[in-house]
This record gives structure tokens, sequence and C-alpha cells, in this order.
């Protein structure tokens, strides 16, 4: 029984790390890219996929319950309400930034 128990931790444990290391890799991306939409590209992917990571390790190591069933319920939410979130402030800076021209390559096609 202890055996299945270190199992589940590292289980959990690996997927804690892999949330580690997206977050970080977020943070690099967030600092790396200059222009805005750039920067909430790489933190709108790295937050949606580095909590469900993080969660998914909690559940795991939780076991079930109605503990691990609102964090399952929060990584469903977050899948759906992340990207619709990102997506709508996108679309809000393309259409008040005056300096895309600048800032950004725009094909002719789109103009």
């Amino acid at each position: 029984m202890i055996v299945l128990e270190w199992i589940r931790f590292l289980i959990g444990f690996a997927f804690l790390l892999g949330g580690l290391i997206i977050f970080t890799i977020e943070l690099i991306g967030v600092f790396r890219f200059r222009y805005v939409l750039n920067r909430m590209h790489a933190a709108a992917i790295g937050d949606t996929l580095g909590i469900s990571l993080s969660m998914i390790g909690l559940i795991i190591m939780s076991g079930l319950n109605y503990t691990s069933l609102k964090m399952l319920l929060v990584v469903v939410f977050l899948w759906f309400a992340s990207p619709a979130a990102s997506h709508v402030i996108a679309r809000f800076e393309v259409a008040t930034n005056e300096e895309l021209d600048k800032e950004c390559e725009i094909s002719r096609e789109e103009r």
C-alpha cells in the first residue's frame, strides 16, 4: 500500500514540476517579447497549460474526494475561460491601437 502512495506522490510531483517548468517558460516569454500581443499569447498559453498541469498534480496527490472534484472543475473552467478572455483582450488591443503598423507586420490583404 505504501508503494502505491509513493507512486501517486511521484506522479503528482511530476505534474507539479511540469507546471512549474511551463510557468518559467511563460515568464521568460513575457519578458522577452516586445509587442503586447506576443506577450499576451505567451501568458495565456502558459497560464492555461501551467495551471492545468499543477492542478492535475494536486488532484493526483489528493486522491479521489470532493476537493479533487472541485479542482477538476477549476481546470475545466480555466480551459474554457482563459483562451476566450485572451482573445477578447487581443481583439480590443488591435481595435484600439493606433500605432499597430509600427509594432507589427500586417499583410496587404488584411488592410
